[in-house]
């Protein structure tokens, strides 16, 4: 992938609402870590960001059995901050393009793949699959012009990728990060955002489509 871009990966919250104790980048699917999963969607990355916070060593000693060249970056106030403040210390530091990866998304290899080939600024979403989700509306073209709570075309999952000297610091999630530039070209994809239980059950069966 261009040296251009960096992988910021947002894994420095709770995960209260999945109910297991243990931050989403450390629960067990199908036999590996989810971060274990990220990691192998993200083989051929050169430069990875991990924002940690809570378990943040045991996030840090997970990452470190697959790869060893992932900078690790500390969201301190993780308890009462979202991905969008992760998103930008992660990016801030790193290269002229930020994409944007949840700790808790799973996304298609092909998919995947494809999206780290994209050039300049964009969008991804998916068919609706999570019981809690946030909205993406899209124009005729396909491009995102609205996130929402109550009505949209597509669920919003993430990945994005926009400039870093777009970001700002801020306590809300990535997509209000997103929303001052919309509109943005958006993408079609194929992911399972992982946030109930339910949500989990569902990955175990996302993968298994792999």
């Amino acid at each position: 992938m261009p040296s251009t871009k960096s992988v910021i990966i947002s894994g420095a919250g709770l995960g209260s609402r999945l109910g297991l104790a243990k931050t989403k980048a450390l629960i067990n699917i199908n036999g590996k870590s989810l971060i274990h999963w990220q990691l192998e969607l993200l083989k051929n990355v050169e430069d990875i960001r991990i924002v940690v916070g809570f378990q943040a060593h045991d996030v840090i000693e997970e990452v470190k059995k697959y790869r060893d060249d992932v900078i690790f970056v500390y969201n301190h106030n993780y308890f009462d901050t979202k991905t969008g403040a992760s998103y930008y210390l992660g990016a801030k530091d790193g290269n002229e393009y930020a994409i944007e990866m949840d700790g808790d998304l799973l996304v298609h290899p092909d998919d995947m793949n494809m999206l780290l080939e994209q050039d300049g600024e964009w969008i991804a979403y998916s068919d609706k699959m999570s019981d809690d989700s946030v909205m993406v509306k899209t124009n005729e073209v396909g491009d995102v012009i609205l996130f929402s709570n109550e009505i949209g075309d597509y669920e919003w999952t993430g990945p994005c990728c926009i400039k870093k000297d777009k970001l700002r610091y801020s306590s809300g999630h990535v997509f209000n990060q997103l929303e001052p530039f919309l509109p943005m070209r958006g993408i079609k994809i194929r992911a399972c955002d992982i946030d109930t239980y339910e949500d989990y059950q569902r990955a175990l069966n996302f993968i298994k489509e792999w």
